[in-house]
């Protein structure tokens, strides 16, 4: 399909039949097709990938005949300590997904790189970082450095998704540090995945689905920069929290009768009760009012209802 022929990118994207660039064997690796979108709906003469992997982003800019400059560990650039070759119109970047798949000492040599360019590319492979948090950092770490390596006016487009280990949601989109003008969200649907052949038991639900970010470098030197902020929160200090849920969520732990002494406990040397001569009052009012909630198997004592045997 010819660069004029090609159907206009929209927000959700599927390409089942992966198309020729790069190789397909190297694990992790986007479609060609997706690139070849972009090359396309941006007009783009010229395109930057820092972590090339197999070469995708080069094969798809050469057969649109634009130019592109990519890079890789495997060929000598290390993003995390090397300077940036160049300030780009359009970057590409699709980074490990977590240690989802390994690349150094994997999908290539370590020694081979150590030997010809002087660096251990194990000690630079986001892929190899032990933590979650460890790799956010360094991710957040690249995604600042290739940002600020932009025109002014110039876009990147970043390839993250989801990861799950031990029943836990690792996600990417939202970990990502997104400086500039967020311009748009791709959903990029998953074909031919590894683990397409796994069987998974109770509620586990697969991840079939990328995410394509595309940010724009509107002002230089000051710009917005969107952070996901992780922090405990007591919901006793949220707006909109009723007492209700305040007293049901205090006996969720009982997980049978409690005395009230013990409720006024869970509920009590808090801001929401300082503020409320009355509290006590108003637990005991809530316990009786929400009979589909609270029940009282004898007096002084209350359980939550699902509890109640």
């Amino acid at each position: 399909m010819s660069n004029n022929q090609r159907k206009p990118l929209t927000s959700i994207v599927s390409y089942p039949e992966r198309g020729n660039g790069g190789n397909n064997k190297y694990r992790g690796n986007c479609s060609p097709e997706l690139i070849k979108d972009l090359i396309s709906h941006f007009g783009l003469t010229e395109i930057c990938d820092y972590m090339c992997g197999s070469g995708t982003t080069k094969d798809a800019a050469d057969s649109l005949g634009i130019r592109s400059k990519v890079y890789d560990l495997h060929s000598g650039f290390d993003l995390l300590n090397h300077d940036i070759p160049e300030r780009s119109s359009f970057t590409l970047w699709h980074p490990p997904y977590f240690d989802i798949v390994t690349y150094s000492d994997v999908m290539y040599s370590a020694a081979e790189v150590q030997n010809k360019y002087g660096f251990d590319p194990k000690q630079s492979d986001l892929s190899r970082i032990p933590t979650w948090e460890e790799f956010v950092k360094a991710m957040n770490y690249c995604m600042a450095k290739q940002f600020c390596a932009l025109e002014k006016g110039g876009r990147m487009a970043v390839l993250v998704g989801d990861i799950k280990k031990h029943g836990k949601l690792y996600s990417m989109i939202f970990e990502l540090d997104k400086p500039g003008n967020l311009e748009n969200v791709i959903i990029k649907a998953q074909h031919n995945c590894f683990s397409d052949n796994t069987q998974y038991s109770g509620k586990f639900i697969p991840i079939v689905h990328e995410y394509l970010v595309i940010l724009r470098k509107d002002n230089p030197l000051v710009y917005q920069i969107m952070q996901t902020r992780s922090q405990e929160t007591d919901i006793r200090d949220l707006p909109g929290v009723t007492w209700r849920d305040i007293v049901a969520d205090a006996m969720e732990d009982f997980r049978g009768t409690a005395e009230l002494e013990q409720i006024y406990s869970k509920v009590g040397q808090h801001r929401r009760t300082a503020e409320q001569p009355y509290w006590k009052e108003k637990v005991r009012q809530t316990l009786q009012y929400h009979k589909n909630l609270f029940t009282s198997p004898q007096r002084g004592l209350w359980s939550l209802l699902k509890f109640a045997s």
